[in-house]
């Protein structure tokens, strides 16, 4: 039987004498959404005086894909301003709060520190805490649950877009809980109010609860790619395609260079919790190897409770680069940047040709354990 859950818009009445008569300022996506699906946007728009929408990455309307960047532009629905976040300027300066007196967030999280929205997040946060301006975050559940925490511990000499703060891989809190973490953990210390979700235990994965699932974001249109991804998302920082392109994104990898069945055969051995790879075939559409058949690997959950995404994804990266002769890191972007890959795992230990993985999991996981000491002082739900 599915656990009733309410999400932060369900519980806005809650603030009511907060919001009336202010001018307000909104960060959403098409994941803004009542438990009736109706948009965040029309909600405030009617009740209460929406002045400006910001767009985080892919849009207030979820229609731009990965790294696109978004213009600032007027929006046909509610012909209100749309001031972008992921732009030239990824920071929310003065003059783009000149309009407002509060500002919300409404965005469904994933659970991966790579994730974009966390940042468009913290750096509307330290706009808000400069104008003096309340910012109000919406909660949602964290869709992969909020007990499970894996990865990579990240050295903030590798901060980016993806990956600013040195929290997990797979953090374990709601969007809401997060916010409350960095607005003190990090001296943001702005004026933070947090609506928190009704009948959510931690325990609790998205389609556990009566919630309709609603893609986050292009690549992440199931509950299954958005818990592979924690693993998956690696492979980004290399020149094997992660699946964009495909029906599959995160769950499939590949490139035409790859030796699908020795790879297969090297994963199976290690017997890795929860987990089934297939050998499959594939033509993205866009993104790398576009238009080009790729030998693929598809990754299957067999145990959701058991299964280490982290892990897996880690290991098959380095199997794959180890035995694949046409396997390459993603140079970096910049000349003098860091490669991809440690911004995305937030370190460069596993580039090194003397990686062990063994150890590096043992370390990194002891370095988990004692944060989510830290991060358990901001739960919101039980």
């Amino acid at each position: 039987m599915s656990i009733i859950v309410r999400n932060g818009i369900d519980n806005i009445s809650e603030i009511d004498d907060i919001l009336k008569n202010k001018r307000i300022g909104l960060i959403t996506n098409p994941t803004g959404v009542n438990k009736n699906l109706e948009p965040t946007i029309d909600i405030i728009n009617r009740n209460y005086n929406l002045c400006c929408l910001y767009s985080p990455e892919h849009g207030v309307r979820g229609n731009i894909q990965a790294g696109a960047k978004v213009e600032s532009y007027i929006d046909e629905e509610t012909n209100k301003p749309v001031k972008s976040l992921y732009g030239k300027n990824k920071n929310l300066t003065p003059d783009m709060l000149e309009d407002i007196d509060i500002m919300i967030f409404d965005i469904q999280d994933v659970g991966a520190r790579f994730y974009t929205y966390l940042y468009t997040m913290t750096y509307a946060m330290e706009g808000c805490k400069k104008k003096g301006i309340p910012f109000i975050v919406l909660d949602r559940i964290n869709p992969l649950g909020g007990k499970k925490t894996e990865g990579t511990l990240l050295d903030e000499r590798f901060q980016s877009f993806v990956g600013k703060y040195s929290i997990p891989t797979r953090y374990g809190l709601t969007i809401g809980e997060f916010a409350k973490l960095i607005n003190v953990e990090k001296d943001i210390g702005c004026n933070l109010i947090v609506v928190p979700c009704s009948g959510w235990k931690r325990d609790s994965y998205y389609d556990e609860t009566d919630l309709l699932w609603i893609m986050p974001s292009p690549n992440i249109p199931t509950i299954e790619s958005a818990l592979i991804y924690i693993g998956t998302c690696v492979f980004e920082g290399t020149n094997l395609s992660e699946g964009r392109g495909t029906t599959k994104p995160f769950e499939i990898i590949g490139a035409p260079w790859l030796d699908t069945k020795k790879i297969i055969e090297i994963m199976e051995k290690k017997n890795l919790n929860g987990v089934k790879f297939r050998q499959t075939y594939f033509r993205p559409t866009f993104s790398k190897y576009k238009d080009v058949d790729c030998y693929g690997i598809q990754i299957h959950i067999t145990d959701r409770k058991s299964f280490e995404p982290f892990k897996t994804g880690l290991y098959m990266l380095d199997e794959i680069r180890r035995n694949c002769s046409g396997f390459q890191w993603l140079k970096p972007f910049k000349e003098g940047g860091h490669h991809f890959i440690d911004l995305l795992l937030g370190t460069n230990e596993v580039r090194d040709i003397n990686f062990d993985m063994k150890q590096f999991l043992y370390k990194q996981g002891e370095r988990v354990s004692e944060f989510k000491k830290v991060m358990d002082n901001y739960y919101i739900y039980e």
